[in-house]
């Protein structure tokens, strides 16, 4: 039985987002399609424990989502030539052209990454739909609520239906169009594999951090003359090269200054640095995952935490604020500026965030450190218990409370 579930968690990984899109295609609605594949995930999950796991799963939901689909229609009584259309469709479709792409699951991705639809709705929707993502994981990756989120999806879903956006295979010509919303959509997936959040998730996804990476090879190979796609190629490799330090035995994570240094991933940070001073030799003004890639070029330099150049960290973390002015990049730039400069000037950058970033968890770590650096401790303990509170992540509030339990 638990190879079952497995099997099935498995193909619901893997085959959900193709599910959904290749009926989307046939049948023009994703509602429609959203509910088929749901249907039949449930049909696996009753029969598969009796019947098997078929020897083709991706196949055998395809197959019963696409009956479902169809079963709807008929018991909703649409009959106009979308009903007619469906009465046509058989298993034996001839496979659509691939396109420019040949990976089925990029393939995917650059199409739902429509450019009629605003950068972060695109993002959202696929996210949703391909990414693997549920709706409270999107809805923290915007800092937004999730009611908010449902309501950004729910809107795409309807703007496609009503703007009859197709969902057609991208050609060659499409791709630098799409590729912004495409590389924001796996630098999420990445982050959530990095950082998994929910109770009974491994705080560590090795399966999105790895699937991120891999597309992003891909991608690196069909543009291979844009600086974005390998500076986000460089940033995920620096990232994932000290993925085995991160988290103790017990289960807590582990900071970067505490990390073993030695246990990083020498091959990828090598890959990694020969892609940023690829990008500098370029002479072109970088963009943001090149400048968030040569800021962990930087970190992963140092064999000690004490040899970290912090002011060139801080350089970067500059220019970036210049093209990127979010809060995020404001406190992670405020994190290095202590450093330098010390936890109280830091300290009143990081309060100046607090109306737009309350609801962030890190906002409230980084200022509970600094607060800690200064001797504040009751005002400290405050500020890990809202962080604790905002956390998902298990290995991360084990760490935030080891912090918070230390203080005096």
């Amino acid at each position: 039985m638990a190879d079952v579930r497995a099997a099935i968690t498995r193909a619901h990984q893997e085959e959900w987002g193709r599910v959904v899109a290749t009926l989307t295609r046939r049948f023009g609605d994703l509602d429609i399609a959203e509910e088929a594949a749901a249907e039949a995930y449930a049909t696996a999950v009753e029969r598969w424990p009796g019947d098997g796991v078929p020897p083709n799963p991706g196949a055998w939901l395809t197959t019963t989502a696409h009956r479902k689909a169809i079963d709807r229609i008929r018991r909703e009584n649409k009959r106009d030539d979308k009903h007619r259309e469906a009465q046509m469709l058989t298993d034996d479709d001839p496979p659509e052209p691939v396109g420019a792409i040949e990976d089925d699951r990029l393939r995917l991705i650059f199409t739902c990454c429509h450019p009629a639809l605003a950068l972060e709705t695109r993002v959202a929707l696929t996210l949703r739909m391909l990414g693997g993502l549920t709706v409270p994981q999107i809805a923290r990756a915007f800092l937004v609520q999730e009611s908010a989120m449902e309501q950004r999806i729910t809107r795409a879903k309807a703007k496609i239906k009503a703007a009859r956006i197709p969902y057609r295979v991208p050609s060659s010509e499409d791709l630098p169009a799409r590729v912004t919303g495409v590389l924001a959509v796996l630098f999420l997936v990445f982050n959530e594999g990095y950082l998994a959040t929910g109770a009974d998730t491994d705080p560590v996804r090795h399966d999105l951090t790895a699937e991120a990476i891999r597309l992003t090879r891909v991608i690196r190979d069909l543009l291979p003359a844009d600086g974005e796609v390998a500076g986000l190629l460089a940033l995920m490799l620096l990232t994932e090269a000290r993925r085995a330090a991160r988290i103790s035995a017990n289960g807590e994570l582990v900071s970067l200054g505490e990390q073993d240094r030695g246990a990083w991933d020498t091959g990828l940070i090598a890959e990694g640095h020969q892609l940023v001073r690829e990008r500098l030799a370029a002479r072109v003004a970088p963009g943001r995952y090149q400048l968030l890639a040569a800021i962990n070029a930087v970190h992963t330099s140092a064999r000690e935490v004490r040899d970290t150049d912090w002011s060139q960290i801080v350089a970067l973390y500059d220019l970036l604020v210049r093209i990127d002015p979010s809060p995020i990049v404001a406190l992670n730039r405020a994190v290095a500026v202590a450093e330098l400069d010390g936890p109280e000037v830091a300290l009143a950058t990081v309060d100046r965030l607090g109306d737009r970033l309350s609801g962030y968890h890190a906002y409230h770590a980084a200022r509970a450190d600094l607060l800690r650096r200064l001797g504040r401790s009751q005002e400290s303990r405050a500020a890990y218990d809202r962080a604790i509170e905002l956390a998902g992540n298990t290995a991360e509030t084990a760490y935030l409370t080891r912090r918070r339990d230390q203080l005096g």
